[in-house]
């Protein structure tokens, strides 16, 4: 136990040697980011044909999502070697997840009420046209509770891993990683075979990031391109109004969680900028899941806890999405004279609370939920052809909304690590003495080896 502390210790006792600034993958993210607004905006029809560059880099990321949550959740279940563990790690967790969502929810209703963004716009319901968001509206429709319990269960064990969908992926884990640990000795064979094949995946998401800048520049040129910057121009007050949002949500109700949990926000931000700037690059929080994780384990979170909070966080815990969702719904129903009462905010934030789940970080998945939301809404006034009023700038949306979810879901996993007694203090403390250049350093290096005899489960306990 010592000597996994001292080397959690070594590991990020001090500030690593700089290197080129060329060689940074932040700065070179950054530069791609202001290449590709350049290119979009001066040349959209190239900036358009790009698309498939940051396309490729998502899908590359995507492909090996999967079979990395299902060793990191098996393992780390295996690790504690205690189902009853398991089962109050993970109430701890949800616990968490729905009560910071609900005050997501409830602040997006809040800003929407005082600043009203969409007071002055006047917009004719008549004159919109719905056949821009029938796609949307159809797949909202088929929504409902049945279809979200069915939507978990996969046509067989290896489907989930072929469509990707974290939902299911998540369940053959936890069911697999319960099993494992229920046969003890038997299957420590099995636990060493899956914590291998996670390493080696997460080797290959180490040569993919690389490749990060070649895809924010593809995925921001075609952003430029395609919707131009006049979109966010013409809707600047609902764009300035949500970003203003989520950055106080992060700040203010994130940062207040996280000094009581032992850390400063700003410098949590500090350590996760280059997956902050890749997600701002694609928009989605799925590109750098595989980093998060590592990040947050040299961080002083336990193994088994990082393994739990942070894949189940990606499903569960989408507060960015849940300020969308309820700020963009009484943006429409200003916009469009609509007067919503007491009971209909209510049934907006339960509504968009089983909604939001499973949007998963994926790209575009915030304005199916909206929709999903909308239509739930008893004798509702807003039509949902009002979303075509925010069609055009839902990409800018979006990355916003990514960036809140992977700023929350890591402040979650401290948490609940802490919580659990199970947060290295020493190694927390370290880390955060030094974010930019630690965080810059772990972003090129593989995770260490996990101990299959449970070396990861609690290290130096935080008992602050």
């Amino acid at each position: 136990m010592a000597q996994a502390t001292t080397h959690g210790a070594t590991t990020a006792a001090a500030p690593v040697a700089s290197e080129p600034w060329y060689k940074v993958l932040y700065i070179q993210v950054l530069i791609a980011i202001a290449l590709g607004v350049a290119v979009g905006y001066f040349y959209p029809d190239f900036g358009k044909s790009l698309k498939w560059l940051g396309d490729a880099f998502v899908a590359l990321i995507k492909m090996m999502i999967a079979p990395i949550i299902f060793c990191t959740i098996v393992h780390g279940i295996a690790s504690i070697g205690d189902l009853k563990k398991v089962g109050r790690v993970g109430l701890k967790a949800l616990v968490y997840f729905e009560v910071v969502s609900t005050l997501a929810l409830v602040i997006g209703i809040l800003v929407g009420e005082i600043i009203k963004p969409g007071a002055d716009f006047h917009a004719d319901p008549a004159k919109l046209d719905a056949s821009k968001v029938a796609t949307y509206a159809s797949k909202a429709a088929a929504d409902s509770t049945i279809a979200h319990i069915m939507a978990l269960i996969p046509k067989s064990f290896f489907d989930a891993f072929a469509t990707g969908d974290l939902l299911q992926v998540l369940l053959i884990s936890i069911l697999t990683g319960v099993v494992v640990t229920g046969m003890g000795a038997r299957a420590d064979g099995i636990a060493r075979a899956i914590d291998t094949a996670g390493q080696v995946f997460f080797r290959i998401i180490g040569l993919i990031v690389k490749l990060a800048p070649i895809g924010a520049f593809g995925a921001m040129a075609f952003t430029i391109g395609e919707y131009g910057i006049q979109k966010v121009v013409d809707l600047a007050w609902l764009v300035g109004t949500f970003y203003i949002t989520a950055l106080l949500f992060v700040l203010v109700v994130l940062g207040t969680i996280a000094r009581f949990a032992g850390f400063s926000i700003l410098r949590f931000l500090a350590y996760i900028k280059d997956e902050l700037l890749i997600v701002l690059g694609t928009s989605s929080s799925e590109t750098v899941l595989p980093h998060m994780m590592t990040k947050m384990r040299r961080l002083g979170c336990s193994d088994s806890v990082v393994g739990l909070v942070i894949p189940t966080g990606y499903s569960f815990n989408l507060d960015g999405t849940n300020i969308y969702m309820t700020l963009a719904t009484l943006f429409l129903a200003q916009a469009v004279g609509a007067d919503l009462s007491i009971g209909q905010y209510a049934t907006i934030i339960v509504v968009a609370m089983l909604t939001s789940k499973g949007a998963s970080g994926v790209t575009g998945a915030g304005f199916i939920t909206l929709a999903a939301t909308l239509a739930a809404i008893p004798n509702n006034p807003v039509p949902v052809a009002a979303m075509t009023l925010v069609l055009g700038i839902d990409k800018f949306m979006s990355e916003c909304r990514a960036l809140t979810n992977l700023v929350g879901n890591g402040v979650a996993c401290v948490v609940v690590s802490r919580w659990e007694g199970e947060l290295d203090a020493r190694k927390l403390n370290e880390v955060m003495a030094h974010p930019v250049s630690i965080g810059t350093h772990i972003s090129d290096v593989s995770p260490e080896p996990m101990d299959t005899e449970g070396a990861h489960a609690p290290k130096a306990v935080a008992a602050q």
